[in-house]
């Protein structure tokens, strides 16, 4: 008998099936989100359409795109873990003069986008550029044939100039480690008689495995998504290979095989991430750690330590940042501030303000799913929802539009059918479709922040308001909010600059006709007119710097 009412009641009960919290549907919303552009793009590559186009790539366009994708994420991966670890380990370890300015200095490359800085170095190193017209001036030599100066529109050039822009990123990750470390592992060490090198070989880099693999897999990321500068450059990327055979060729069906393939890249690399970083984890007495004494630098020691520092930040943001200045004021550039240029001004940030918004509240319903919720797949899906991050610009865009078409095909012929009005295309046509790609792509960054503001906050902070008769959206708007609201500001700003910044989906999933910073500097680059974008350049880099310095100092302040 109670065995058939308990079933009465299981039938009876509609919201049986419901989840513990209402914010669920926040994960499953950001989870689906990434799942629709690969699964679309996994039904287009297989489409009969692209059976036949197939042979063709696999014959002449993937092989030589594959091989210089492979140089150049190696070569990219190599510089940056050079320069990001050996500056870390030089600022938390050493004492030389500059070492406090340094430690913030090294993150601004990050302001720069990694297109505009191939853009400046090709003008800058060019044979009419003003480094090869004063080494003409100064040596009497007239042309080419009378010297050599390297090209920086290379595969070499290429990886030389992303990887000044992108070391930032291990740079980051191994400070923290390095920061993070007990002082009495280290002097321990130096008890024992090891010396600086064998202190870095034997110690240091060990112990900073696992965040210099997490570095590396961000800056390698960062290259697979970029399209500006390995057009520029000349390096037959998979990504560039995308974007040309489904723009100038016309194969949307070429592209997705291409892409998918370009996911593999991606897959290979968060497995040799997850592979470098293996199992090891290093724990930290409960007690703060003792802070570690630094050894003073000084003579030769300190100059080449100052010098190895002042280096990458001359080249990934001093110079860049300062020739965007002189040819805005030779050129006398501050004319351009018409309507054009604000129009492209007023839509960049109109699309990053309402992709920002969109975040951060898709962010919070995550993060608060995650905490709130007892069902064990709700950090599944968070984890699922970040890793649109992974998915390059150029991908994401091809496997958005296929299911975004259809859905503007699908919704203007049915009110066409009723009204006889064309309403035209409803998401592409008005930008939504730009502010969805930036918000799959961006969400990680704001799961991440918002989930390193909420995890200071006890969880039984959450179980004494529930005891007292709170709802879940009463704690998240009463308590969690007002603790967490620095991390999720921080977050915000990072997500609205990397949106500023964003080319390739902007470039393929913008209206027609609507124009934006990243697109308005493209625009005078592929024309061969760099400097004319020189202003709409400049405010990019600004809007970046600020986010940067933050995110320097937050960091030292975590070490």
């Amino acid at each position: 008998m109670s065995l058939s009412v308990q079933r009465s009641d299981i039938r009876r009960s509609p919201l049986a099936w419901r989840p513990s919290t209402r914010f669920a549907w926040a994960s499953l919303l950001g989870a689906g989100l990434v799942a629709l552009p690969v699964l679309a793009l996994a039904l287009t590559a297989l489409s009969s359409q692209a059976a036949s186009i197939w042979p063709h790539l696999a014959a002449n366009v993937i092989p030589y795109a594959m091989a210089d994708t492979g140089l150049l994420l190696l070569g990219v991966g190599l510089l940056c873990a050079v320069i990001g670890v050996g500056t870390a380990w030089l600022v938390t370890q050493y004492e030389f003069p500059g070492r406090r300015a340094f430690e913030w200095l090294l993150v601004l490359p990050l302001a720069l986008p990694t297109y505009i800085t191939a853009y400046i170095y090709v003008e800058f190193l060019g044979f009419q550029g003003p480094l090869q017209t004063a080494l003409r001036a100064a040596t009497g030599w007239r042309s080419l044939r009378d010297y050599w100066f390297p090209d920086p529109r290379s595969l070499i050039g290429a990886i030389c100039i992303l990887a000044i822009v992108l070391y930032p990123y291990v740079y980051l990750s191994v400070r923290a480690l390095f920061g993070l470390q007990a002082a009495a592992i280290v002097e321990a060490a130096r008890t024992l008689g090891a010396s600086r090198g064998r202190l870095f070989w034997r110690v240091g880099l060990p112990m900073a495995r696992p965040a210099l693999a997490a570095g590396m897999t961000l800056a390698l990321l960062e290259t697979l998504n970029d399209i500006g500068a390995s057009e520029y450059l000349g390096v037959r990327s998979l990504t560039l290979s995308i974007y040309t055979t489904w723009v100038n060729r016309n194969s949307l069906a070429g592209a997705a095989q291409i892409a998918c393939v370009m996911l593999l890249f991606v897959v290979a690399l968060i497995l040799i991430e997850r592979k470098l970083r293996g199992q090891r984890r290093f724990a930290l007495p409960v007690r703060q750690p003792r802070a570690l004494s630094r050894t003073p630098l000084s003579g030769r020691s300190a100059l080449a330590a100052s010098l190895a520092c002042t280096l990458p930040v001359l080249l990934g943001a001093v110079l860049p940042i300062v020739f965007l200045g002189i040819e805005v004021l030779r050129r006398d550039l501050w004319q351009q501030f018409d309507a054009a240029l604000l129009r492209s001004l007023a839509n960049a940030i109109i699309f990053s303000g309402l992709a920002t918004g969109a975040v951060i509240a898709l962010g919070v319903g995550i993060v608060a799913a995650s905490r709130q919720g007892r069902e064990p797949w709700l950090p599944g899906l968070a984890r699922i929802a970040s890793l649109g991050y992974a998915v390059p610009g150029t991908v994401l865009a091809l496997g958005l539009l296929v299911p975004l078409a259809a859905f503007d095909n699908a919704f203007a012929n049915t009110v066409q059918n009723l009204t006889g009005v064309s309403p035209g295309l409803l998401l592409i046509g008005s930008g939504a479709a730009l502010v969805l790609a930036y918000v799959v792509r961006f969400l990680a960054i704001a799961v991440a922040g918002i989930e390193s503001g909420l995890s200071r906050i006890s969880p039984r902070i959450d179980d004494a308001a529930r005891t007292l008769g709170a709802s879940a959206p009463e704690v998240l708007r009463r308590m969690h909010w007002p603790l967490a609201r620095p991390a999720v500001a921080a977050a915000a700003l990072l997500v609205f600059v990397d949106c500023l910044k964003e080319l390739p989906a902007t470039l393929l999933l913008r209206p027609l006709n609507i124009e934006t910073l990243a697109t308005t500097v493209y625009g005078h680059a592929s024309r061969g007119a760099f400097e004319d974008g020189a202003l709409a350049g400049l405010l990019i880099v600004l809007a970046g710097l600020y986010p940067a310095i933050r995110l320097a100092r937050a960091g030292g302040r975590t070490g």
